[in-house]
């Protein structure tokens, strides 16, 4: 039995003594004691060794206080089961030297044996839960098909991924194949993850807002929705489509328990779109963790007032940056948890 279930008490629309609180990106870049095992290990070799994927996962639940505690993985392991090379360059992002680009690229991926691909997540995420000892709740999570799709065809980071919607605009029979044998590993990978042990999962569709609502529906949501509908009845789902704000109301229509949301969006705009039968989570902008500590206490208020109480999750709009203090982060937290809403 949870000894905190406040995040799960929420997203099941539970009554709550208060608002549950997690950040995006909370395991790594910018706590310390992470940055000693950076120094030590590369990046894969931090995502595939599960003791110290495990131990970077619990160490903002230590240090921090979060009500939740988020594995630490990447999106990209997945296109990387599917047979992609992918390599992390630090300081300077991902790198996938040789992506898909025309259908004989087709013979290079493959719906992989998750358990037999993926292992190591599942044994980070059982060492987690064992370390955990009921504590607080752990969230696995995946990129989004589309989100991984810009990856494997664009091959690097980028603000527009101007090569992965030519391609869905070119070879959209090709787009459709890769976004469904990617929809049909993702589901199987979080269930593996539900099995060895996450209590919610997230999916993370960082490149949602790149698209028009009706391409977001078109290359994104429709295969979004194939895997919040495979593991409805099985575990929390929250969706995380960063810009996408045009489709909460679609989104909120999947079945999803929760959807995150950034901080380009009023919470009143959000309710008012995505109804009053779904938890929302955000949207704190990250770079507002590197103003003073009043200031941060003064605008978390805010946040909290402007969402209300209940179904509501505090996070970030997006990733917690590298270079924000951690007594800042511990603020916003903190705040959070001594929050009293006026009656």
């Amino acid at each position: 039995m949870l000894q905190n279930d406040l995040l799960l008490r929420t997203l099941r629309g539970e009554a709550t003594e208060r608002v549950p609180v997690w950040m995006m990106r909370q395991a790594g870049r910018y706590l310390p004691e992470y940055m000693v095992i950076k120094n030590k290990y590369g990046f894969f070799e931090r995502c595939q060794t599960p003791e110290l994927a495990a131990e970077i996962t619990l160490q903002p639940v230590d240090i921090i206080g979060v009500d939740a505690a988020i594995l630490f993985s990447d999106i990209l392991v997945v296109p990387q089961a599917m047979g992609l090379e992918v390599e992390l360059i630090e300081s300077k992002g991902p790198n996938l030297p040789n992506p898909i680009q025309t259908k004989a690229d087709l013979a290079r991926i493959h719906v992989p044996n998750v358990e037999e691909q993926l292992g190591y997540v599942f044994e980070a995420i059982k060492l987690v839960k064992k370390e955990l000892n009921n504590r607080v709740p752990l969230i696995g999570f995946a990129g989004a098909p589309w989100t991984l799709l810009c990856y494997m065809v664009e091959g690097k980071g980028s603000k527009t991924f101007d090569k992965a919607k030519a391609f869905c605009y070119t070879q959209p029979e090709l787009a459709h194949t890769v976004l469904q044998m990617v929809t049909d590993t993702t589901i199987a990978y979080l269930k593996a993850q539900v099995k060895a042990g996450a209590d919610v999962v997230q999916i993370f569709d960082s490149w949602g807002g790149l698209l028009s609502p009706h391409d977001f529906e078109t290359y994104s949501l429709q295969y979004i929705r194939q895997i919040v509908a495979a593991l409805k009845d099985e575990v929390l789902t929250i969706v995380f489509a960063k810009g996408a704000w045009h489709s909460l109301n679609a989104m909120a229509a999947t079945g999803a328990a929760g959807l995150g949301i950034d901080w380009c969006i009023k919470p009143s705009v959000a309710r008012e779109l995505a109804g009053n039968q779904i938890s929302l989570q955000g949207n704190f902008d990250p770079a507002k963790l590197l103003a003073p500590i009043p200031i941060i206490q003064q605008e978390v208020t805010t946040m909290l007032n402007a969402f209300g109480k209940g179904r509501y999750v505090a996070n970030l709009g997006h990733g917690i940056l590298p270079n924000v203090p951690v007594a800042h982060a511990k603020a916003f937290v903190d705040t959070v948890k001594q929050h009293v809403f006026n009656v």
